[in-house]
């Protein structure tokens, strides 16, 4: 597992790179507020439910949640799922909020 800070996530999104962004928060979070990324809770990766990214075990896979805890289980989690290149978003919506609160 590696680390992103939110302004190395959102300076690669402002410059148009493909990312594959994981939302492992719960959907009524992503309801309120979300920067773009597939919603798959830690609940359903927990219960290995990955079905819909697991083309993606030999590519980047950057996941966030709230404030960057429940992101760094689901790294591991993917990890030993057979995920090669996971990255965690350090302070996840909250530090993207105070960064950027614009957006």
């Amino acid at each position: 597992m590696e680390n992103i800070t939110v302004e190395q996530l959102k300076a690669r999104m402002d410059a148009g790179e493909k990312i594959n962004l994981i939302d492992c928060r719960e959907p009524s979070e992503y309801a309120e507020f979300n920067i773009g990324g597939k919603l798959i809770p830690l609940g359903q990766i927990q219960s290995m439910q990955t079905e819909e990214i697991d083309d993606l075990k030999n590519e980047e896979v950057i996941i966030h949640c709230r404030s960057g805890k429940r992101s760094v289980t689901a790294c591991l989690f993917l990890e030993t799922l057979g995920f090669t290149h996971t990255v965690n978003v350090l302070g996840g919506v909250l530090d993207w909020q105070a960064k950027f609160p614009a957006q």
